[in-house]
């Protein structure tokens, strides 16, 4: 006989209009977010992420290893891809300014090497930033400057 396992998910609620958008993001995404009815992003603050630097070229920022890993104790990879597609999506958000909106299209990854603790600092660089497309390389590193992970990003651009 199959055993069948099963886990009930807890019941929670997020009040988005109590939720507020990270002070240390720069004024002008913050603005745009808001101009385009985003709601402060829920993924990047239960995954301690913190931009440090944005602009439509570049975006830099940090996330704890702690409580993003997997069950061997080191940096999951889907925190790694989470964080990636965040960095490159705020410099798409960026490049395509209040009139136009930028949307995931394609990331992929390889993982390098692992971390087990301290913070990882990722960086978006642009490589295209076209009229309908933006492509992002992003480089997630350890606190050492190893680098652990390399990610593409592909944004697609349009009108609102």
């Amino acid at each position: 006989m199959e055993k069948t396992l099963t886990t009930e998910a807890p019941s929670t609620t997020t009040d988005v209009s109590s939720a507020r958008f990270p002070e240390h993001l720069p004024a002008a995404l913050t603005e745009i977010l808001q101009g385009h009815g985003c709601v402060p992003d829920a993924l990047y603050a239960k995954l301690g992420m913190e931009v440090t630097e944005a602009s439509a070229e570049r975006v830099a920022g940090s996330m704890p290893v702690a409580g993003n890993t997997q069950p061997y104790s080191m940096l999951h990879g889907g925190a790694s891809l989470a964080f990636a597609e965040t960095l490159a999506s705020i410099a798409a958000v960026l490049h395509a300014g209040p009139s136009r909106v930028a949307y995931g299209a394609e990331v992929s990854a390889t993982h390098h090497r692992a971390a087990r603790s301290g913070v990882v600092h990722g960086e978006a660089v642009a490589l295209h930033r076209g009229l309908s497309s933006v492509t992002y390389e992003v480089a997630i590193r350890d606190d050492k400057g190893r680098r652990l992970c390399s990610a593409r990003v592909t944004c697609g651009v349009r009108r609102r």
